[in-house]
């Protein structure tokens, strides 16, 4: 594993201090230089050990990078790429950990300030609570990560970032852009939608009454709003196309228990099941 002078990680909330930590516990990294907008947020990734430094100046932060790990929300990825390309060295490689991938990877499949290079990248790895007071070293151990080059990606670019990831215990698949977000609208976007769904419109008098059933099914819901719109927004179409084909599914449990068709509804349940259990805990 190639060990890196200095990873500048723009955003040091719970994935970028992830990042850093498991930076520091691999001993990958002699420098990390942790880059955001509120000193208060740096100040909580210092106390955690996620950093060696921090700024709010990006240029600052970026000046010596051998590698770039944007971590910061959907909405801001393009723009902060593109910054960081203006101020880190020539020809820096920079990757993210954006949940939706097509429309930032398009945008980005460009020549870049001072010949630097993006692959982007999604970990599936987080947890509800925000912030680098909630990270975890091990947070990646075995766990996927995406990596979406294009066709214009060299292979040396995308072999480091693969080795990155690795490094940090995680593995690594290979997807186009457009592969990823078709697969992510339902195995993670759609879960989503379906809690909010279901925590809105449950009764707040029933609150008292609501069961282990209602918390477990609803818990993702407890997700932050301002960064799931933008999740949604930039991958709306596979969503909604998700969320159609949910609704079908649906649907069809909905007429099964209507008209008492029990033999429908012990196969839906019954295919749930086997679909459930395959998951694992």
């Amino acid at each position: 594993m190639k060990r890196f002078e200095t990873v500048a990680i723009v955003g040091v909330g719970l994935i970028g201090g992830s990042v850093g930590l498991a930076l520091r516990k691999f001993d990958l990294a002699e420098k990390i230089v942790g880059i955001g907008h509120r000193q208060v947020s740096l100040r909580i990734a210092r106390r955690v050990g996620a950093v060696t430094n921090t700024t709010i100046d990006l240029s600052k932060g970026v000046a010596e990078a051998d590698l770039v790990v944007v971590c910061t929300s959907v909405g801001r990825i393009i723009e902060d790429v593109r910054r960081v390309a203006e101020h880190c060295p020539e020809g820096t490689l920079i990757t993210d950990v954006g949940s939706a991938k097509q429309k930032i990877v398009e945008a980005l499949d460009e020549d870049l300030p001072r010949n630097c290079r993006f692959v982007g990248a999604h970990p599936l790895a987080g947890k509800e609570k925000a912030g680098a007071g909630n990270a975890d070293a091990d947070l990646f151990d075995g766990r996927v990560v995406v990596v979406t080059p294009t066709s214009n990606s060299r292979a040396e670019d995308y072999d480091l970032v693969e080795e990155f990831w690795e490094g940090l215990g995680s593995v690594v698949i290979k997807m186009s852009a457009q592969q990823h977000d078709e697969a992510l609208a339902v195995t993670s976007h759609l879960p989503h939608v379906a809690a909010v769904a279901l925590a809105a419109s449950v009764d707040e008098r029933l609150f008292r009454l609501s069961s282990s059933g209602l918390r477990d099914t609803s818990r993702l819901a407890s997700g932050d709003p301002a960064l799931w719109k933008q999740i949604l927004a930039y991958n709306r179409d596979h969503v909604l196309a998700a969320m159609q084909e949910y609704g079908a599914g649906l649907a069809a449990l909905y007429n099964a228990i209507r008209d008492d068709d029990q033999t429908q509804l012990e196969e839906i349940l019954t295919k749930a099941k086997k679909n459930r259990d395959a998951l694992g805990s």
